[in-house]
């Protein structure tokens, strides 16, 4: 199965999680979290103006920095045997990796970059047709088509 992932985090340099969203490509697995106690300070100008005032809308995504990994751990066991991330960031797989301590669960079959179909016609025409709101002005697949 293929996971969709994205994440929202403070800076590109001091790089901390502030949200984790990930779907499956059937739409029926979906985990939303939003850290509580992330560090604002080290948040750059756009996440302080385009974040900031998204979380906080969806009470049980909330959750401590130390409740993450456990939310995580459990809902990748919900998870069939073999799962592939996909993603478009080399920093939403860093955070996640983080976010569990370095120790991937063992259903994580391997990863998919989604980075080489951003800027194509495909990439644009899957994401109109297949998005949904998951987490502070950002939008997952959550169904991919075929491409082609």
């Amino acid at each position: 199965m293929l996971i969709f992932l994205d994440t929202e985090f403070t800076d590109f340099i001091d790089c901390e999680l502030i949200s984790i969203g990930m779907v499956g490509e059937d739409g029926r697995h979906e985990l939303y979290l939003e850290v509580q106690d992330f560090d604002r300070s080290k948040c750059n100008a756009f996440v302080q103006s385009a974040v900031w005032s998204q979380l906080g809308r969806i009470e049980e995504a909330i959750v401590r920095k130390v409740d993450v990994q456990a939310r995580l751990r459990d809902w990748f066991a919900t998870l069939p045997r073999s799962v592939t991330i996909a993603c478009d960031s080399q920093h939403d797989r860093d955070l996640l990796a983080d976010a569990l301590d370095g120790e991937w669960p063992n259903n994580l079959a391997g990863w998919f970059d989604l980075r080489p179909l951003i800027d194509t016609g495909v990439f644009d025409r899957a994401v109109a047709n297949t998005t949904r709101r998951h987490a502070p002005g950002t939008m997952l697949c959550t169904t991919p088509k075929p491409i082609g």
